[in-house]
């Protein structure tokens, strides 16, 4: 969950009283959230750089987890709204969009261009400001926030906020080609194209990581306004011409997009926080989008919804016996204004903050931290369950016991293991594996599920050669494996495997393991009925002539042998082995 950092004095100051750090703590978990960690900028310098932090500020900053679908909660002015109305010493605000002053929008038009890399925007207008260094720094931070969650590191969504009195609209949403673009970026002293600006930004630590999004693309998107200044490149910089600073009055705000749903409820999140510092709180002044097709968007819509809630479910979800009216009231203290509509049922508004609220499991919870987890009596459930191992998984624990009772050591390898250690280095090929490959693998050493527990297991006697002999290990796990008859397209199979590694093969260890199993689940050696038996069999991973299957009811299940010498040396060993994998399902 992402966790923000507040200074404890400016927050102290906005709720009108001081709390101990007991309090405050008591107060955070009581409206669902948690105090992380009492700290200050100094303190956090010199934890990440592990040097003293030379000027930097020693006051107390508190660093508060955040449910990560709260973004109305991501700076100190939405956290301290919000306990405000949770402590009932002011009311929820009614927000709201207004038409400008001097009666004509300010518009952002989407040229056709932009389909190619990000098709879409919406923007909207702050009127009369007042930033204090603090307020500007939340909203400077509040937007990093939002980057980093909602707009999934830019992806979906860029932020860009303007002074609105250094440029004129309307403005234009273009994509161009790299070279064409040239500007003078935030904090720049010079112009640079945007082929330029792709590779100085290379070096830079904090936009390098949104380069990616667009430096393949064959068009870069770029605002302009009616006398061409660049205001952004979205979504990797802004113009150092519109740039915001402590004087600025009047705020223009454009999100461009690849999701446009995602760029409205960026644009709401913003807007109501920071309208509270308008000329007129809580106002926001709307913008026109005209779209590439002509038709005209006004945004943002700051929408309310309402849901109609059944006081006796929310009373019996919660565990809690409570009258509509004291429903409804411990609903508006969570910033859900509500009222009693029936006797059994209480009418919720949901404001343009609370984009979290999508079920009515949502007001529930709400209602359980207004009315507090630590009030809700503790009772036995009205209802019995019996539990019960899961049949497999009751077997294989059994199965874990009586083989280590056999002089076998457990492991636990990875799920994940590269293309190469069920394929090439088995003597496969990956082709007829049927394994699942993941499809954006973050390291060569995990690209797909593994297909057979044996790979993992020599890895382990890989990492272990210093050990004593013989090395006698086991694993009982599942492999995945690619299933079209599956609503996920691959099923989990239970496997056991075993692997004896010493200066001699071991079939014999191998084979004497395989007849305990098979004692163990109770099947008879037999080659008719219901019995077992193995028979010779070819695989390039074992040695010729020196491999078997394991045949249960006409059904090959597994198979054993002493390992092919090439396996052998891929996978850094020096002595032989004797292994066995066995399919567990389909003996049960």
């Amino acid at each position: 969950m992402p966790t923000i950092g507040v200074n404890r004095d400016l927050l102290f100051e906005r709720l009108g009283r001081t709390y101990t750090e007991e309090e405050f703590d008591e107060l955070m978990f009581d409206y669902g959230l948690e105090l992380d960690e009492v700290t200050s900028e100094k303190a956090m310098l010199e934890k990440e750089q592990g040097v003293t932090a030379q000027g930097a500020s020693e006051a107390i900053i508190y660093r508060i987890e955040i449910p990560a679908n709260r973004y109305d909660l991501l700076c100190l002015e939405g956290l301290v709204r919000a306990l405000l109305v949770f402590q009932e010493k002011q009311e929820a605000p009614r927000y709201k969009t207004i038409p400008p002053t001097n009666g004509n929008s300010q518009q952002l038009i989407i040229q056709e261009a932009t389909a190619q890399v990000r098709p879409h925007a919406v923007c909207a207008v702050l009127r009369g400001v007042n930033f204090t260094q603090a307020m500007y720094q939340s909203f400077i931070d509040l937007q990093d926030k939002l980057h980093q969650n909602l707009c999934r590191k830019r992806s979906l969504v860029a932020i860009g906020t303007h002074d609105l009195d250094t440029v004129q609209g309307p403005f234009i949403y273009n994509a161009k080609p790299p070279a064409e673009i040239k500007f003078k970026p935030l904090n720049q002293t010079k112009e640079y194209t945007a082929v330029e600006l792709m590779q100085l930004y290379k070096s830079d630590s904090h936009l390098k990581h949104f380069l990616h999004i667009i430096e393949d693309k064959p068009v870069y998107p770029v605002i302009y306004d009616q006398n061409g200044v660049v205001l952004s490149m979205p979504p990797i910089i802004n113009g150092e011409h519109s740039k915001i600073t402590l004087n600025t009055k009047n705020i223009f705000i454009e999100c461009t997009a690849t999701d446009l749903h995602k760029a409205k409820m960026v644009l709401d999140s913003l807007v109501t926080i920071f309208s509270e510092y308008c000329q007129t709180p809580f106002t926001v002044e709307a913008g026109e989008v005209i779209t590439p097709d002509g038709t005209k968007l006004t945004y943002p819509a700051l929408p309310y919804r309402e849901e109609i809630v059944d006081v006796a479910w929310i009373n019996k979800s919660v565990g809690i016996s409570e009258s509509p009216e004291s429903i409804a009231k411990l609903l508006t203290r969570m910033c859900l204004s509500s009222e009693v509509i029936e006797e059994s049922k209480v009418k919720v508004e949901i404001p343009p903050t609370r984009y979290d609220i999508i079920h009515a499991c949502d007001i529930m919870e709400d209602v359980a931290i207004g009315f507090g987890y630590n009030n809700i009596q503790r009772t036995i459930p009205k209802t019995n369950t019996i539990g019960d191992q899961f049949g497999l998984n009751k077997v294989t624990d059994l199965l874990r016991q009586d083989i280590a009772a056999a002089g076998f050591t457990e492991v636990l390898s990875f799920s994940l293991c590269s293309r190469d250690d069920v394929a090439g280095k088995l003597n496969k090929n990956i082709e007829s594996s049927g394994a699942v490959h993941i499809a954006n693998p973050k390291t060569l050493e995990f690209q797909i599920a593994r297909t057979t527990l044996l790979p993992g297991i020599l890895k382990t006697i890989a990492s272990n050669k210093k050990m004593p002999l013989p090395m006698k290990l086991f694993e009982i796990s599942d492999i995945i494996l690619q299933d079209k008859d599956k609503d996920v397209g691959a099923k989990n199979e239970r496997h056991f495997c075993a692997v004896y590694y010493n200066k001699n093969p071991g079939f014999e260890i191998i084979h004497g393991l395989l007849d305990r199993f098979m004692q163990l689940l109770e099947v008879p050696y037999s080659k008719e009925g219901n019995g077992y038996f193995i028979r010779a069999a070819d695989d390039p991973t074992f040695f010729p002539g020196r491999c078997a299957e394991v045949v249960v009811k006409a059904q090959v299940v597994g198979k054993l042998g002493v390992l092919h010498p090439d396996v052998i040396t891929k996978f850094e060993l020096n002595n032989p082995c004797a292994a066995l994998e066995i399919n567990v399902e389909a003996l049960l």
